[in-house]
């Protein structure tokens, strides 16, 4: 399944995200910490992966978006109800940062595929938008 190693960068890319925001408020990173800041985002990150059908092109910078806003939205909804609490200034930061790194990583792989494929004499083929030119293992 294609989608699978994009769920896996998806998760890996959340659980940075969880790491990176503890340490920068002095928690600790260990497992359970990890896993209790992370549970909303990667929640919200499945809603996003299926309400936005990133099964089908799950490379693409719209799938990215989808799994984006379904991390954010549904991340901080989950925060709100179990009373983790959201502030203005969090939603923010994690936007900004949950982009970058949920639709970042799409749009490298998407360069690193144009620029292959300029270097190698491959051609330009027309492809149907949201879709990478050439397929991703």
């Amino acid at each position: 399944m294609r989608v699978l190693p994009a769920i896996a960068v998806d998760v890996i890319c959340i659980l940075i995200f969880a790491i990176v925001g503890r340490s920068s408020h002095q928690e600790g990173t260990d497992l359970l910490g990890v896993a209790q800041t992370a549970w909303p985002f990667l929640a919200g990150c499945l809603i996003g992966t299926v309400i936005g059908r990133t099964w089908r092109h799950p490379f693409a910078l719209k799938s990215g978006v989808a799994v984006w806003l379904g991390t954010v939205i549904g991340g901080m909804t989950l925060r709100v109800l179990t009373g983790a609490g959201v502030q203005l200034s969090f939603i923010i930061i994690a936007s900004c940062v949950l982009a970058l790194l949920l639709i970042g990583w799409r749009a490298g792989l998407r360069l690193i595929q144009h620029a292959r494929a300029k270097t190698s004499g491959e051609p330009r083929t027309a492809h149907a938008p949201g879709r990478t030119p050439h397929h991703v293992p």
